[in-house]
């Protein structure tokens, strides 16, 4: 059984390769005419000047005598790229004794009328009068694509009797015509790309034999105009292969190839066709003029909207800012460069958006809030002069919009500030401040919003000191002095007691185990006085003091 299934896979491929050779034109050796068997016919020149039409006899008036015209397309080859396309021409002629034969002409525009004529011989035609006869031709010669406008009459040519029709010959994109015929040789094109050094390696296959081939880059519009990468390839040379550097993958960039023959079809592969992404790059701002500008690198039908980027990701289109794109450069005029104001790209079923302005290079303006105990104060900055609308809104859990009842006018100048004095609704939950400039065609609008303040507290102009700047300061204050104060009690007790070690160091080498009061006692003698001559000294007690005295009287 799996024996039986290979064999008929192998008939299935077998059957399908004959089918593939078949579909390419019929070979030719040379071209021919011929007609039935029994009538001769032979090929005579044509008329420099062709004899007017006769009247035609009463038997062709009635009907025309060309049935079954066909026309078709066969190949005649001198070599596997030397082939070129003849036309075949066949008809079944209803033979009659007053035609002498037939004549058979192509006209294309710009060239001369060319035909073909062929008579019957005298005996042949009276032998086979009234009968159906074939004619055929394939000795003209035809070019790829050419639209030939073809024309057959009878010999002689009776006025009214004739046929006229149109044929459209195969164009090279056949694939047997581009593999043999000169004219839509073209080479084959593959590629290697390698994004890092931004080359594209390039192999060229069945180029036509014995010539050079031209390879280079171009974006490809109307027309596909070169970018300044160009190499020939010489016919000697045993690889056909080219680097070729470029600077953005661009999906209209293109590999172009060509023989170096006269008027020689071109072969193109654009490698990065599905890159649309690249497309959107190159957005310029001026800040002078506040003007947005793009320029569409490559021609692609595109929706240019400019929209306002939320913080869950969905870009909102501004008003009156969609543009349909295919070629042209586009530019908004006055745009207010914020960073949420963005660009976005709609080709086809796809969309990119771009936020020039999230870098905050070019932004003209902002609002700063500081929480001064318990509310918030609210500034608006400028680096040019500007108006703004100004207002107060409330956000609700259904719908992301924030309502607003009354809006004001603000007007900030250049490197200027105001304070925005704002009431106590502002300390309400889900209370949004909502922001946007005037005084230009295109801008985001800006909502702040805070956390819940105390509404007693009002909004002033003033700043407001906090504690911490009181309580910090006193603090490292207060850590210095009692640092200090330790330091100087330390040196302080120390020289005490070096001090009192210099005065009483005999009592202290004699008797150790004395106490420290003991060793201060002689510190405190004074002189003794004299009594009678007799010495009585000082006692440091009180009663032996008095004593003394009384002794002394």
């Amino acid at each position: 059984m799996i024996l039986w299934v290979a064999l008929l896979m192998m008939s299935h491929c077998c059957l399908n390769g004959a089918a593939a050779e078949n579909m390419g034109l019929e070979r030719i050796q040379k071209c021919s005419t011929t007609c039935s068997q029994g009538l001769r016919c032979k090929t005579t020149p044509n008329y420099l000047f062709p004899p007017p039409c006769q009247n035609p006899p009463v038997n062709l008036t009635t009907s025309s005598p060309f049935h079954n015209i066909s026309l078709s397309t066969v190949m005649s080859c001198e070599g596997r790229q030397r082939c070129s396309l003849q036309l075949r021409f066949k008809t079944v002629l209803q033979l009659t004794e007053s035609i002498h034969g037939v004549s058979f002409c192509t006209m294309t525009p710009g060239m001369l009328t060319d035909c073909q004529i062929f008579s019957f011989t005298k005996k042949s035609r009276e032998r086979m009068s009234g009968l159906q006869v074939e004619v055929e031709d394939d000795c003209t010669n035809i070019s790829p694509n050419q639209r030939v406008q073809i024309l057959v009459k009878t010999l002689p040519t009776y006025c009214g009797i004739t046929w006229t029709g149109t044929y459209h010959a195969p164009g090279c994109t056949s694939e047997d015509l581009r593999r043999h015929v000169p004219e839509c040789i073209t080479g084959r094109l593959s590629y290697d790309v390698n994004p890092e050094r931004k080359e594209l390696s390039v192999n060229v296959t069945d180029m036509l034999e014995d010539h050079d081939y031209h390879l280079r880059l171009c974006l490809n519009n109307f027309i596909c105009a070169g970018t300044g990468a160009h190499t020939l390839i010489k016919k000697e040379e045993p690889m056909k292969r080219a680097i070729l550097p470029y600077s953005r993958p661009l999906p209209c960039l293109c590999i172009e190839g060509w023989s170096a023959v006269t008027d020689a079809p071109r072969v193109r592969v654009c490698p990065f066709k599905d890159r649309l992404e690249e497309l959107w790059l190159g957005i310029t701002f001026d800040p002078l003029e506040e003007a947005l500008s793009w320029e569409l690198a490559c021609p692609v039908a595109v929706v240019v909207a400019l929209c306002q980027q939320r913080k869950d990701g969905i870009c909102v289109d501004l008003p009156h800012s969609s543009r349909n794109v295919s070629r042209e450069k586009i530019t908004f005029t006055k745009v207010d460069p914020h960073p949420q104001l963005c660009m976005k790209f709609t080709a086809g079923s796809q969309s990119w958006t771009r936020c020039p302005f999230a870098d905050e290079r070019f932004q003209a303006w902002e609002v700063t809030v500081t929480r001064q105990q318990g509310h918030e104060e609210v500034k608006m900055s400028s680096k040019i002069n500007a108006t703004f609308s100004v207002g107060l809104c409330e956000q609700s859990a259904v719908s992301p919009m924030c309502q607003t009842n009354e809006t004001h006018s603000v007007h900030v100048e250049k490197h200027k500030s105001v304070d925005l004095n704002l009431p106590g609704e502002l300390c309400k939950v889900n209370s949004c401040l909502q922001i946007k400039r005037l005084d230009v065609k295109f801008a985001v609008t800006v909502m702040h919003c805070y956390d819940q303040c105390d509404p007693s507290i009002p909004f002033t102009k003033q700043v407001t000191w906090d504690l911490t700047w009181f309580i910090v300061p006193a603090g490292v204050c207060l850590s210095g002095i009692i640092i200090v104060t330790l330091v100087l009690h330390a040196v302080l007790t120390v020289y005490k007691r070096r001090k009192q070690k210099g005065n009483g160091g005999d009592c202290s080498s004699e008797m150790h185990t004395e106490s420290t009061l003991d060793c201060v006692v002689p510190t405190l003698q004074t002189h003794p006085a004299r009594h009678g001559g007799v010495l009585i000294p000082d006692s440091p007690q009180r009663g032996n003091t008095e004593k003394a005295n009384l002794l002394s009287d």
